[in-house]
């Protein structure tokens, strides 16, 4: 019963002479940026609403689940990385041969890098040097995951044989980072994170890894793009100035069964009140309308395209 509202889609419940709904928004784990994200999205949606419209904001494995939760109906709304997004309505990787089509796009919210970090008694300086090394890869179904085997693929690196591929949790790297158990892990994710953060505070002096040599993977995904991982949000990284990487937006979806209506009203007071959502995460400071509409890689919901257009986003 303790998940039960987590999985709950919408509830409608009489108060007084209003009817309040209910929705939920899967997030990430508690120590990656979706959640408090997410959580700003509950402050901002519920303010403008004055409480009409609720948000359960519900921790979950990330953007695989967030997906599969929507399209169930488990969920109202998810956030997920625009190339998994990519990868559900086309029917590829996790969603191999079987395109998820009733799947929707609502809106974009941060940019976020690959990031990859390794201590620096390991002795690894560039992709290349991850050979022969302990290295996380994210669980299976994670966005770094799929990101990190793309990466080794770019490069001819076959992470069943050419590294001992760990397959831990976020919230596990950090620590086994600064133990030695590991040499160095992928995150997908925006910045600042705490777990980065924690990384980069320890006894074990740690650095960024640049990730180049992708050109040809970004030609062929459309969902990457070239970006940079902010190192001055890390003094006690080895480095200064920023690292270069590769990156993709963070997505919110739905799917294409849920009510109008109630994707316009969730979407309108968000764009009514952007100003507040920008200070409620360092991650979302540089959130435009115009960036609001990139990383759509499945139809627009009516409801949120409806937003935007009274919003005058030019479509």
């Amino acid at each position: 019963m303790k998940f039960f509202c987590l999985f709950l889609t919408i509830f409608l419940a009489a108060c007084g002479s209003s009817d309040r709904t209910f929705i939920t928004l899967g997030t990430g784990s508690q120590t990656g940026v979706y959640y408090p994200v997410g959580g700003a999205i509950k402050q901002v949606v519920e303010q403008a609403t004055d409480g009409d419209l609720r948000v359960s904001v519900a921790t979950s494995g990330g953007s695989v689940q967030n997906i599969n939760d929507v399209l169930s109906g488990a969920i109202a709304f998810g956030i997920a990385q625009a190339d998994r997004q990519y990868q559900a309505y086309h029917g590829l990787s996790t969603w191999d041969g079987e395109p998820r089509e009733n799947l929707r796009f609502v809106f974009s919210l941060h940019p976020e890098v690959v990031t990859l970090i390794a201590s620096e008694a390991s002795g690894i300086r560039t992709l290349g040097d991850l050979r022969g090394k302990r290295v996380n890869i994210g669980s299976p179904g994670s966005g770094q995951r799929g990101n990190a085997l793309d990466i080794f693929s770019a490069i001819d690196i076959d992470p069943a044989a050419d590294i001992q591929a760990e397959s831990l949790t976020v919230a596990e790297c950090a620590g086994m980072l600064q133990d030695g158990r590991i040499d160095a892990y992928f995150y997908t994710v925006g910045h600042p994170n705490g777990s980065i953060a924690e990384a980069t505070t320890g006894r074990q002096r740690v650095r960024f890894i640049p990730v180049t040599g992708m050109e040809a993977l970004i030609e062929e995904s459309p969902f990457y793009t070239l970006t940079e991982v902010p190192v001055d949000l890390y003094p006690r990284a080895l480095q200064d100035g920023p690292v270069p990487s590769i990156g993709m937006l963070t997505t919110v979806v739905t799917r294409a069964e849920t009510d109008e209506d109630l994707v316009h009203r969730v979407v309108t007071a968000i764009l009514n009140d952007l100003d507040t959502l920008r200070q409620q995460h360092p991650a979302l400071q540089g959130l435009t309308l115009e960036g609001m509409i990139q990383g759509q890689h499945a139809p627009f919901h009516p409801g949120a395209l409806r937003a935007f257009t009274e919003a005058g986003v030019d479509l």
